[in-house]
């Protein structure tokens, strides 16, 4: 007997009942996208490792754990996509969308790979979408972003959402405070975990996602950027809260709230649903204001957010319905095989759903089957070349003219 395979721990098959689902979720956020101007822009599943390295940062946990990199055939490093900020703004510098009229606004969907613990709603390999606004450090586009997430969770209907909002200042003001709270970890060093410990110099901003409860304690004392912010990051933090008041869309001003990638600045955001447990935000993201810079192109502003597809799912925990069909061509006779295909290419060049049966059953399996699949009408080809139309809802039935049949279908009269 042939061995017989599953796939890798970590991923998944999507099946047909989910990728209804996903489907739902990705036009929604299609829609959205067009509506607010966001052209959508798609980059490969691997890219140089480099590009993480620099763009995320060494000292993170995706670049120092969870990389899925390897070596080609060339003895180039590369690494499948841990996630999509970094390759958009490598594409936005290497096309040169700098020259283009700005802010250059881009969406994107598409698979990323982590190398970390699957869980529920974390896989190694998971599914986000996400836009970017590249090219403006107004408050605006913080705000606009923001309201495109609202909108496609709200959408979506998507339950007990709350957003929370903070800001890491400037890169300037950045620095200046990440000494202020190396200060007070090195001063509290003895209380801290092992791996907050190792990364009080590298990393210290990560010491406020710790689950240590010595780590906890240590940073409920520790000062905080946003209780520190001054002229124009104030200003900004400022402005971008008038703007999502103006808006109607509440939040919470989380202090505490950091990201997992090294190149944010000033806006953080983060959207969480406390019913995933945990794992619990669905979406975020933030400005990034050095990492076109940082990635060789001109210094240029950026704000952007990804949202999980699983995550979502998760959230919203429920299965869509297979969509019925309009038609079901069905045959009383094998003759009618030929005629039978032909007029359900025809329906469907109408714009009609149509199907015909492709496992030789009888008149009465394929009525059996068709009531299956959720088709409204059913067209019965007689052998004498004569038609039945069937209302599958009321079961009522009468003949339809056999020169006409697509008329009938589609609702025209003969």
């Amino acid at each position: 007997m042939a061995a017989r395979y599953q796939a890798p721990r970590g991923t998944f098959d999507v099946l047909p009942e989910a990728a209804r689902g996903r489907a739902r979720i990705e036009a929604a956020a299609a829609a959205i996208f067009a509506r607010a101007g966001y052209e959508p822009l798609a980059t490969p599943v691997f890219e140089d490792t480099e590009l993480f390295e620099r763009g995320v940062g060494k000292s993170t946990d995706i670049v120092r754990k969870e990389m899925f990199t390897f070596e080609d055939k060339g003895g180039r490093s590369l690494t499948l996509r841990p996630e999509g900020t970094a390759p958009i703004c490598r594409a936005y510098v290497e096309h040169g969308m700098h020259k283009l009229a700005q802010p250059v606004k881009l969406s994107y969907v598409g698979p990323f790979f982590r190398h970390e613990r699957p869980q529920a709603g974390r896989y190694r390999q998971f599914h986000q979408l996400g836009a970017e606004c590249i090219g403006t450090d107004s408050p605006l586009a913080d705000a606009e972003v923001i309201m495109l997430l609202s909108d496609l969770l709200g959408e979506l209907g998507v339950p007990g959402v709350e957003l929370r909002l903070g800001s890491l200042g400037s890169l300037e003001a950045r620095r200046a405070y990440l000494e202020q709270l190396k200060a007070h970890l090195h001063a509290h060093e003895g209380e801290l975990s092992k791996d907050v410990r190792e990364r009080i110099d590298i990393n210290p901003l990560r010491a406020f996602d710790s689950d240590d409860k010595g780590t906890q304690g240590v940073m409920a004392s520790a000062p905080t950027i946003v209780d520190s912010l001054e002229g124009e990051d104030a200003e900004h933090f400022a402005a971008v809260r008038e703007l999502l008041d103006a808006a109607g869309i509440a939040y919470t001003v989380d202090p505490t709230l950091v990201r997992g990638l090294d190149y944010y600045t000033r806006t953080i955001f983060s959207f969480v649903c406390d019913q995933l447990g945990a794992q619990s935000e669905v979406g975020g993201g933030g400005r990034y204001d050095g990492l076109v810079e940082q990635l060789g192109g001109p210094a240029t502003p950026a704000i952007g957010w990804a949202a999980g597809i699983e995550r979502i799912l998760l959230a919203l925990d429920e299965e869509d319905e297979p969509a019925g069909r309009d038609a079901f061509v069905a045959i009383a006779d094998e003759g009618q095989r030929q005629r039978a295909m032909a007029l359900a290419v025809e329906l469907r060049h109408a714009g009609l759903s149509a199907e015909i049966d492709l496992a030789g059953r009888a008149l009465k399996g394929q009525l059996k089957h068709a009531n299956r699949i959720g088709a409204r009408r059913v067209l019965i080809l007689e052998a004498d070349g004569s038609a039945q139309l069937r209302d599958m809802d009321s079961g009522e039935q009468r003949a339809a003219d056999p020169g006409n049949l697509v008329d009938e279908m589609t609702g025209g009269e003969s």
